[in-house]
């Protein structure tokens, strides 16, 4: 028995072990971020700057440019280093509207609820007309109305009925949900990503040809009804932001209300008059993007060269003024760097906080930072700072709370996450899942293989409301939740910058191949 004993004694000393040690949680730092944050927040602040001061933040656009200009002062202020607008590349023109106006006439008056696509020009004058209903859903369409639309005020769309929903536009995610979100997707079960693909270039295709044929055929403005209901216009871009491409017709997103009271007047054959005067100006002064960096310097010398990063998307869409899409994002990882500066964090490796444009377009400013850094996910040819990047964190689904966060299938940090996250249980953040997360900057660094994450956010009424509308404006922030979500994220960064180990990665990924989703304009 003594033997047996004395063997297995053995065994445990030359076997390494299989449970690794609890990872550690500094609650003493814990408790001096919620102290800051929660007591001294400015994360309002710095929203209502972003949102109210510097309006919508199309990119390319002067107020993005004076919007970033700004955050890099704020991080100046906060004695954050090497706050710089770092250019990433060519982007092309940018846009922004000076004034607009849309009436009903005639049979009577009515103030029509509308706004322009982005990168459509003006009208050259007030255009004064009965609108026409068009229906172009294939090139064989074309020849129906060959010659017949010049000077035209074409509603491009058959109106789409307004629904009443029993449901409340916005909603927090319940236990059940966070349940069923923390169990990993059912095995085989992922969609037909090729297929989705090509139905989405085939629409893009001919979306082309049907604004050539307007533009061709002389049409003065075109009118599409909005998929949101209550007067809430879903809008976003119509033209294109490259240099010297093909003009496009001036074009409006209506509210479906209005846009359905008009067809309804066209089709009981009842005379219709609208005047309509669109003044949008092109910006050709500057045709690079730019991203916002700033650096907390890490401290020990064996890790400072190493990197911790927090990012959010700076530009928005062009209706409202970028509330929740992304300023509500851009505010929560300003305000956690600060907090980080103000309780006096010597972090053992580099913090870097980036603020990302082109995000809207397709992650270019995030896509061309990762490529100039870290490496090429076309052809997995790895610059040396991709060994010295411990890890990316994200914040980009609206104004909700932090509830949690995706994996992106990266299992080995699980143990991680779960215990960073047990000091905020009591603050609705309990769910790590495997699952992945898309649609935003955290793919870029994904894409090279760097352990990247976006956090788990109730979702509150930004698919119902507020994302890419005229009411993404800071009326629909929600202040606790974003002093939430900038104490959470502040902690996390913070632990990743001085745990002894940088964060575990998945295998590197394969080259990217075939044909891209192109970037919408």
């Amino acid at each position: 028995m003594r033997r047996h004993v004395a063997a297995f004694l053995l065994l445990l000393l030359v076997i390494p072990p299989l449970v690794r040690a609890e990872e550690p949680v500094d609650l003493q730092a814990i408790a001096r971020i919620k102290q800051e944050g929660f007591g001294n927040s400015k994360v309002m602040e710095i929203a209502s700057y972003l949102t109210d001061v510097y309006g919508p933040r199309l990119t390319g656009s002067p107020n993005l440019k004076a919007a970033s200009e700004w955050a890099r002062q704020k991080f100046r202020e906060w004695g954050l280093a090497n706050a710089r607008l770092e250019p990433w590349g060519t982007f092309g023109r940018g846009w922004s509207v000076e004034r607009f106006s849309i009436e009903m006439l005639e049979p009577v008056y009515m103030p029509i609820i509308a706004y322009p696509k982005a990168w459509t020009p003006g009208t050259e004058e007030t255009v004064v007309g009965s609108p026409v209903l068009v229906a172009l859903r294939s090139e064989e369409d074309f020849a129906a109305y060959k010659g017949k639309l010049k000077g035209a005020i074409v509603m491009l769309q058959p109106p789409r009925q307004a629904v009443t929903r029993f449901e409340p536009d916005a909603r927090r995610h319940s236990e059940e949900d966070l349940r069923r979100l923390a169990q990993a997707p059912e095995p085989g079960a992922r969609p037909p990503m090729e297929a989705q693909r090509e139905e989405l270039r085939a629409q893009r295709a001919l979306q082309e040809k049907i604004q050539r044929f307007l533009r061709e055929e002389g049409v003065a403005v075109v009118l599409e009804p909005s998929r949101g209901e209550h007067g809430t216009i879903f809008v976003t871009g119509g033209g294109s932001y490259r240099m010297n491409a093909e003009p496009s017709v001036p074009s409006l997103v209506v509210a479906i209300e209005h846009y359905a009271r008009i067809a309804r007047l066209l089709e009981k054959k009842i005379p219709v008059k609208l005047e309509i005067t669109v003044k949008t100006r092109f910006h050709d002064e500057d045709t690079q993007g730019y991203n916002v960096l700033a650096e907390i310097p890490g401290v020990d010398p064996r890790l400072k060269d190493e990197i911790v990063m927090l990012g959010a998307h700076l530009d928005s869409w062009h209706a409202g003024t970028g509330a929740t899409d992304n300023a509500a994002g851009s505010a929560v990882v300003m305000e956690a760097v600060r907090i980080l500066k103000a309780i006096g964090v010597q972090p053992r490796r580099t913090i870097r906080v980036a603020l990302w444009t082109g995000e809207e377009q397709g992650l270019l400013g995030s896509r061309a930072y990762v490529e100039k850094y870290f490496g090429n996910p076309r052809t997995m040819e790895l610059k040396p700072d991709h060994a010295k990047i411990s890890v990316y964190f994200n914040l980009d689904n609206g104004t909700g709370r932090i509830r949690g966060v995706y994996l992106q299938g990266n299992d080995a940090v699980r143990p991680i996450f779960e215990a960073w996250l047990r000091p905020f249980h009591d603050l609705g953040a309990t769910t790590v899942t495997i699952r992945g997360t898309g649609g935003t900057d955290h793919l870029a660094f994904d894409a090279v293989g760097i352990p990247a994450f976006q956090f788990i956010q109730d979702p509150i009424d930004y698919s119902t409301r507020t994302h890419h509308t005229n009411m993404d404006v800071y009326d629909r922030l929600l202040p606790g939740d974003l002093m939430q979500a900038a104490v959470i994220m502040a902690s996390f960064v913070y632990h990743a910058a001085m745990r002894d180990e940088k964060l575990p990665r998945k295998p590197l990924p394969r080259p990217q191949s075939g044909p891209q989703i192109p970037p919408q304009e």
